[in-house]
This record gives structure tokens, C-alpha cells and sequence, in this order.
């Protein structure tokens, strides 16, 4: 496996470039590639696959320093008070994403650019090289992406620079780095590094309010609203014992096609123990005066009226969904509704996962999330 060394000796040679800006990355970055050599067992494509991709994340920082080395004024534009998608993954966030980057007023993080901030969109002229022709790489058995090219991705490729991000747990076993990510990662410079890509992002378009989506940052909601104080989050909510083996089967699904030492109880552990803590904290930083903005939406009304949710979010906005944003909405429903993927069957015995034992650690959430949605039933 790769080396700290043998990283920045491949991005430098990439981009020509040397200055990563500050240190706040290197910890992850040590800690990931040791957990990848130690516990990983990747096989050959897994080395490949994700040595490039982390060579890849660390030439995009490289190149994210020169751009504000020679364009200072990168940094003068505000970040318009941003909505935040999160909650635990499988709960509908990814439709309420996609129905929400159809308003043409706002700005989210386009498929095409959350890997590669740089160059900055505005500067390209043409058609963007990094717009794929076709839905791109499939990985695992399924696209793990939205198929729309130029659909909302969430934030853990923004994350992945800073090399504190849930991804990586996605893509290997690395149980040392995901300890770490919980226990003693400084997200708080990784969300800030978010923010600095994001002005880059949207530099010389025209400024619109941001609409963004993580699951995870439930994890580290005290960094988020470091980052963006501003900020009011839109939270999405289904039973955890209907989403959690589902997760864990999409991880085995990915890290399934870079190992051939499989460990699907780690993987069904490793879902439960982040998820229950991320909604434990959750709650803990709902119970001050930053549960004033948060909107809460079921994922059973989501399904039922997803059109009235989205209108009721923005009206608690103090917005007015318009006739073209509601014509574009009601579109995607429709076209989605036909492509929709089915449903997991996976056995949770291969994951060791016990859905009676999982209860009573989501038991707190559970009844906070009951009372949240009220307005959604």
C-alpha cells in the first residue's frame, strides 16, 4: 500500500504543485493508509481503485491552494445561508436532494464536481471535461451514484480532501480510521476546508444559497455549525431497523468488489455503532438553541407527498416554491418512480446484526422523532 511519501510524490507529479495548505489533512491521511496496509486486505483492484483515488483527493487540495494563491479574491464571496440535509442514510435524503436541486435559485454540489473542485466551474470554457458522457463507474453490482450527470452529490468527496470522511470507510474495512473519524478526527478544520472548496465552487457564477446533503454529519453537527453558523438543516426519519442492514449491505456491496476477505459482521457493527452515536448526538445538540432550525420530514409522508414536503420545508423558509420548481419536481417523482432500485433482502445474520437488540439504542431517537414530525403525518 501506499505511503504518506509516495502520496504527495504522485500528486506533486500530477499537478506539478507542492502546497497542500494547512497540516489539518495529514493525520487522516497517516491514518488511513495505515489502517489500509494493516486491516484492508485489499486485493489488486481494491489497491488500485482507492491508492488513485486518495493520490487523486490530495493533487485536488494541491490544486485548491494555487487557485487562491492566484485568485485571493476566491475568498470574498459569502456562503449564502445554507439548508442541510442529514439523518441516517436510506430515510428518503437522497430524493428530497434531488427534488431540491430543481429549483433554479439555489446552488448544490453537482455529481460532476465533487471529486474534482478544480478547476473552478466558471473558469472552464465548453463543455466541462469532467462531465461524464454516460452514468460513469459502477462499482460493486450497482451505480452507487444518481444516474442525472448533473444531480446533487452529498459532502463526503468535499470531506475526502481533508481525509476525514465516511467514504473511505465505504470503500474498505479500516476499522482503526473509523474509530479515529468518531473518537478523534478534527472535524471541525475539515469542515472549514468544506466551506473554502465551496467558495471556490462558486466562484464567478452567480451567487445562490446552497442546498447540501450528509447523512454522517449527524456525527459532527458542533463542526458543521462552526462552518456554516448560518445554516438550518433539514432532517429526514424512517425506523432504523428498516434502514440499517440496507446499509450495512450497500458498504459489503463496494468493499465487496476490493477484497476478497469479506467481513461482513464488522460491517454490520461498524453501521450500528456510528449510526446510534450519530443520533446521539443529534439529540444532544437539538436540545439547545439550534433545534429551532431544523425541519423534520417522515419518510412515510415523504413517499405519500413528497411535492407538499418539499412546500412545507420551504415554507418554513419563509420561501415560495414556484410554478417552474414545482413543474421540475414533479417531473423527476415521476421519471424516478420508474427506475426506482428494489429493495435490500439481505440476511442480517451475515452482518450479526440483531434488530431486537438494535432497538433500544435508536430507542431515544425514536420517540424525539415521532414528536419532530407531527407536522408530516
Amino acid at each position: 500500500m501506499l505511503t504518506v511519501h509516495d502520496v504527495h510524490d504522485a500528486a506533486t507529479a500530477q499537478t506539478g504543485l507542492t502546497d497542500c495548505g494547512d497540516d489539518s489533512y495529514r493525520e487522516g491521511l497517516e491514518t488511513l493508509l495505515a489502517s489500509l496496509r494493516d486491516e484492508a486486505r485489499l486485493n489488486a483492484r481494491g489497491e488500485a481503485f482507492i491508492g488513485q483515488r486518495i493520490i487523486g483527493y490530495l493533487a485536488q487540495r494541491m490544486q485548491v491552494e494555487d487557485w487562491y494563491r492566484r485568485h485571493p479574491d476566491i475568498d470574498d464571496a459569502p456562503i449564502l445561508a445554507p439548508v442541510i440535509g442529514l439523518g441516517l442514510p436510506r430515510t428518503g435524503s437522497t430524493a428530497l436532494s434531488m427534488l431540491l436541486a430543481q429549483d433554479p435559485e439555489i446552488r448544490y454540489l453537482r455529481r460532476w464536481e465533487s471529486s474534482q473542485p478544480c478547476p473552478p466551474p466558471a473558469s472552464v470554457e465548453g463543455v466541462d471535461p469532467r462531465i461524464p458522457p454516460d452514468k460513469g463507474e459502477m462499482v460493486g453490482t450497482r451505480y452507487h451514484v444518481p444516474a442525472d450527470t448533473h444531480g446533487p452529490m452529498e459532502c463526503h468527496e468535499l470531506m475526502a480532501l481533508s481525509f476525514a470522511s465516511h467514504l473511505f470507510q465505504s470503500f474498505a474495512q479500516v476499522p482503526s480510521y473509523s474509530a479515529w473519524l468518531v473518537e478523534k478526527a478534527d472535524l471541525a478544520a475539515t469542515m472549514a476546508y468544506q466551506r473554502r472548496v465551496m467558495k471556490l465552487l462558486q466562484w464567478r457564477e452567480p451567487l445562490k444559497p446552497w442546498r447540501l446533503k450528509c447523512p454522517s454529519h449527524v456525527l459532527w453537527l458542533d463542526a458543521v455549525d462552526a462552518a456554516f453558523p448560518d445554516a438550518k438543516y433539514v432532517m429526514t426519519h424512517r425506523d432504523p431497523t428498516d434502514v440499517i442492514l440496507s446499509v450495512a449491505d450497500l458498504y459489503a456491496d463496494i468493499i465487496g468488489s476490493f477484497t476478497d476477505a469479506i467481513d461482513r459482521p464488522h460491517i454490520g457493527q461498524l453501521n450500528v455503532e456510528h449510526w446510534s452515536l450519530g443520533m446521539d448526538r443529534a439529540l444532544h445538540f437539538r436540545t439547545g438553541e439550534a433545534g429551532a432550525r431544523f425541519y423534520d420530514i417522515d419518510f412515510r409522508a415523504m413517499q405519500h407527498d413528497p411535492i407538499g414536503e418539499v412546500t412545507g420545508l420551504y415554507r418554513w423558509l419563509g420561501l415560495q416554491v414556484g410554478t417552474e420548481f414545482e413543474d421540475r419536481m414533479r417531473s423527476w417523482w415521476s421519471q424516478a418512480a420508474q427506475e426506482r432500485e428494489p429493495s435490500s433482502h439481505a440476511d442480517p445474520v451475515e452482518y450479526h446484526i440483531d434488530l431486537d437488540s438494535v432497538r433500544p439504542r435508536f430507542a431515544g431517537y425514536v420517540e424525539h422523532a415521532r414528536r419532530w414530525t407531527t407536522h408530516s403525518s
